[in-house]
């Protein structure tokens, strides 16, 4: 593998500030996150790839850490909160569902000769434009854990997005996602490398065609692990309609240009507020 593949990086004399980002997320315009600390020079970061490795992994280390420490420190609240789960509705404690997380495959030209004939007696199977690494991969595909927040007949009429005060949300339901204690079974994912503390919230992928169609730059955040908080999960909540889905991408975009541990830290240390006050929560 060259060195091309291994840091596919556009070459500029400077990395984006928040103020030019939103013309990379369909034109939606962000605050300047002035908490943030920037990082300036050097090359534009296409995925994770392009952050330096020692960033990569003190950043690690970090998830490990803070991982580790919180499902040990907070395992009486999550036993306290799968039996609350357990005796206010019917069903499973734990709701595991299939999410999109990291791709660094981007597409490549197809290598295959397509001049000349096959081997006598073989069948001629080439067909022009029909390889795969020509597509843009959606991301690694990974099970996601949670406590359970909605009835078990939930999506008897298929996937759809959660709104503010939907119905299918049980009573505890509400209170874990107002507090976010419903996503500390997600530590978990973080610890096996799946996720990470800080990065882009992990889509299903029977929404990633819509909204990769809606917003072309939507793809590009998939750069990164995806994450349990993040500059995006601070700032702009969930999300239900697509003009937050792009207000979404473009921070999701302005933190991979300055994605490090020092940053990581400020976002955990502001998302306690976040869980305070439960802002943002649906």
């Amino acid at each position: 593998m060259n060195a091309t593949t291994l840091t596919p990086c556009a070459t500029v004399a400077e990395l984006p500030k928040a103020e030019d980002l939103p013309s990379e997320a369909g034109g939606v315009t962000i605050p300047r996150v002035w908490w943030i600390s920037e990082v300036r020079g050097g090359n534009r970061r296409k995925d994770i790839r392009c952050v330096p490795a020692v960033s990569r992994n003190l950043k690690r280390i970090l998830d490990i850490v803070v991982s580790v420490t919180l499902l040990i420190g907070l395992s009486p609240v999550m036993l306290l909160t799968a039996l609350l789960v357990k005796l206010t509705s019917p069903g499973p404690v734990i709701f595991s569902q299939t999410r999109v997380g990291l791709n660094l495959r981007r597409p490549r030209p197809d290598r295959r000769q397509l001049q000349g004939n096959p081997p006598e007696g073989a069948e001629d199977r080439r067909r022009a434009g029909s390889d795969r690494r020509r597509d843009f991969a959606y991301g690694r595909h990974f099970t996601l854990y949670k406590f359970r927040t909605m009835r078990i007949d939930a999506e008897k009429d298929g996937a759809k997005f959660a709104v503010k005060g939907d119905s299918r949300v049980t009573p505890i339901g509400r209170f874990l996602r107002k507090t976010r204690l419903d996503e500390l079974p997600q530590l978990w994912n973080v610890l096996k490398g799946e996720m990470s503390l800080v990065g882009p919230r992990p889509e299903r992928p029977e929404f990633i065609k819509q909204l990769s169609d809606e917003i072309p730059e939507y793809l590009d955040r998939l750069g990164l692990k995806p994450g349990l908080t993040g500059v995006a999960q601070i700032l702009n909540g969930y999300d239900n309609e697509i003009e937050s889905f792009r207000r979404k991408v473009a921070f999701d975009l302005y933190y991979l240009q300055h994605c490090g541990a020092w940053n990581d830290f400020k976002i955990l240390v502001r998302t306690i507020g976040v869980v305070l006050t439960g802002s943002g929560a649906l």
